[in-house]
């Protein structure tokens, strides 16, 4: 069995498939899906591709580096006011602490989110214990 680890509030994350390594992400109980800042999103439906440009050009890591996803779906996502947004998703490893994970990621303009990364019970669930009152648990114990 597993153990379960502890995390906080915020934690640093790499993402090593797309080439992003310590990105913040806000850890929500209250979300059930994890998503990812990204913009320029052009789905080719006769290639059955999905291209995307990740973060803003404001952020630390932007590279400008166009992404190009041939697994996708599409899914509608509520947010906690109730509004639906059908939004794509791809799957990608996540790198937490010294372990990587597999999980979705819905394709979200967070441009107005203080965090470019949400993480989401369906990752968290059996894997990890939030505590709210602190901040890159995982970041320290790595270190």
């Amino acid at each position: 069995m597993n153990q379960v680890k502890l995390i906080g509030r915020v934690e640093k994350i790499d993402f090593p498939v797309l080439g992003l390594v310590g990105i913040d992400a806000k850890v929500d109980t209250g979300a059930y899906s994890c998503a990812i800042h990204c913009y320029d999103i052009v789905e080719n439906s006769d290639e059955k591709s999905l291209r995307f440009k990740l973060l803003d050009p404001t952020h630390p890591e932007f590279n400008d580096q166009e992404f190009v996803f041939f697994d996708y779906t599409k899914t509608v996502v509520k947010s906690s006011i109730g509004n639906a947004e059908c939004r794509f998703k791809i799957k990608t490893s996540v790198q937490l602490g010294d372990d990587i994970y597999k999980s979705s990621f819905t394709l979200s303009d967070r441009s107005n989110m203080k965090y470019p990364v949400l993480l989401g019970r369906k990752l968290l669930n059996k894997r990890f214990i939030v505590d709210v009152s602190q901040n890159y648990l995982l970041t320290k114990k790595s270190k």
